[in-house]
């Protein structure tokens, strides 16, 4: 019989992290790969960045930030993976199903830069509250969630401890995500998983107006 239990450990109590230690240990040193400089930027680079701010309801800007500096020294993979990001952005999933999945993956992932700026986005595209934020840190025990949303964080638990979302879980997200957002979900959670990992193992620098893990 399959064990539809995330394995213990998947979510860590609050009492258990050190987030200035966290911070400082991915945040605080250099980063491992040097951005590219502004003035090795082309045309090409300041419409890609512009093209997912306009998805994000951000305005244009004519710099370019040092996630994407860095990842345009692997330009065909930044396509790509710039490419499905808008389109999960403006994908089948409710804005405020895909804030909460992303707020569980970057704190279960203790991914400064991810938190932060999805703290920053679940406010302005979804109009998330520093309490449901402080609550996602808590996860789907935390009381105060519906339903739906509760199986949409556990789904996020049950695929970062265990590679699969149990039987019960599925059960209550199919009352409300048609078959396209059941299909986009898990990319979701693959995708920003990812991105976590990504960000961590180079660690970037946070940009001035993210506070990193305090945000809330």
């Amino acid at each position: 019989m399959p064990n539809n239990t995330p394995r213990q450990g998947a979510v860590e109590s609050e009492s258990a992290f050190d987030m200035q230690a966290r911070e400082a240990y991915i945040t605080g040193l250099p980063p491992r790969i040097k951005p590219l400089q502004q003035n090795e930027l082309g045309k090409d680079a300041i419409d890609a960045v512009n093209n997912i701010r306009k998805v994000i309801s951000l305005p244009p800007t004519d710099t370019v930030e040092e996630y994407t500096a860095t990842m345009l020294r692997h330009p065909a993979l930044y396509q790509r993976h710039t490419e499905l990001a808008i389109q999960l952005f403006s994908g089948a999933l409710s804005a405020r199903d895909r804030e909460l999945a992303v707020l569980r993956i970057g704190w279960l992932s203790k991914a400064p830069y991810e938190w932060g700026e999805h703290v920053k986005a679940g406010k302005r595209m979804a109009g998330l509250t520093s309490e449901e934020i402080d609550r996602a840190k808590q996860g789907s025990t935390a009381p105060g969630w519906d339903e739906h949303e509760r199986a949409i964080i556990r789904a996020v638990e049950e695929l970062i401890a265990d590679a699969m979302i149990s039987d019960e879980t599925w059960a209550v997200l199919s009352r409300r995500l048609d078959e396209k957002q059941l299909i986009e979900l898990p990319l979701l959670v693959g995708q920003y998983q990812g991105v976590a990992y990504l960000q961590n193992a180079l660690r970037l620098r946070l940009m001035p107006d993210n506070p990193g893990l305090s945000a809330r």
